[in-house]
């Protein structure tokens, strides 16, 4: 191995492998199980040793990750279906379920508070235009701007999607929330 790879592999494990744990995480929740998150993250990985002269040091590292995680994904998704699945915004209504949360719990932490797997599959089962803003928000701690850059999209468009998904999400888990006792 050269000076120049040499070089490149040492900066790539001590910039890029250190996020293998969010790259994972992510993966999981795309894909809803061990083995395709474990290749998702291997593709991941990957493509980005090999476009590692294309990243910029000193910029967010782990969102050039996840950005590249994302467009793999999505482009397995696409050759897997044809065409991804596309859901009605207007058919998701604006109303919480959890009006004891909703003032003092704006950002979604409350999600962060009970995750197990009841909560994890309630994750899973959100269509991919709102599972992945979540999953980034919610269960990797990004911000807007971050998971705005990931998924090339407004900011605004991040928040629609997250306050969507979390409601659909708390519409789905709110007789859960009653049994466990995180609301009355």
């Amino acid at each position: 191995m050269g000076r120049d790879a040499s070089l490149k592999q040492h900066e790539f494990e001590s910039e890029a492998l250190v996020h293998l744990d969010t790259l994972y995480n992510v993966a999981l929740r795309l894909t809803g199980n061990a083995p395709d998150a474990e290749d998702l993250v291997q593709d991941t990985v990957t493509k980005a040793y090999r476009a590692w002269d294309k990243y910029q040091p000193g910029t967010n590292c782990r969102a050039w990750l996840v950005t590249i995680m994302r467009n793999t994904f999505i482009n397995q998704f696409r050759r897997k279906r044809k065409q991804p699945s596309r859901v009605q915004f207007d058919s998701v209504e604006d109303v919480s379920v959890f009006d004891e949360v909703q003032e003092r719990d704006p950002a979604g932490s409350f999600f962060r508070s009970i995750v197990d797997d009841d909560v994890k599959r309630a994750i899973q089962e959100l269509p991919e235009e709102f599972r992945i803003p979540v999953v980034l928000s919610d269960v990797e701690g990004l911000s807007y701007a971050e998971i705005a850059e990931i998924l090339e999209l407004p900011v605004g468009t991040v928040k629609s999607r997250l306050f969507r998904g979390r409601r659909r999400l708390q519409k789905r888990l709110y007789e859960y929330a009653l049994e466990m006792g995180y609301i009355r």
